[in-house]
């Protein structure tokens, strides 16, 4: 499998990217946090980790540490605004169960 970005949010990152003037794309990983025991980790990332999985989506990095990994497998990185709301959706196919406010989940 991979970690994907939808068009969406491979936009909103290139232009991210294209304002600090540097950058391959982004590491996506997992803490363990929150009331549900695991939270999303993200960052902008200027280089790979000998470590890390890449995965291209977009015409962008997609970085994951290994240790991450089997917690975020299959998962799709969505970017979306509602209203005055906007941020990062993680369509993850692993997930048993997640708490209210979708800022941590359980594999």
């Amino acid at each position: 499998m991979a970690v994907t970005l939808t068009e969406s949010a491979a936009k909103h990152v290139s232009n991210y990217i294209a304002k600090r003037g540097k950058g391959i794309g982004i590491r996506l990983g997992v803490k363990t946090s929150g009331c549900s025991g695991m939270a999303y980790k993200l960052e902008f990332a200027d280089a790979a980790e000998p470590e890390d999985q890449v995965f291209e989506s977009h015409g962008l990095k997609v970085l994951v540490d290994p240790r991450s990994l089997p917690y975020i497998d299959g998962t799709e990185l969505d970017y979306a605004k509602e209203g005055l709301n906007e941020g990062f959706r993680f369509n993850n196919p692993n997930i048993k169960d997640q708490c209210g406010c979708g800022e941590s989940f359980t594999v």
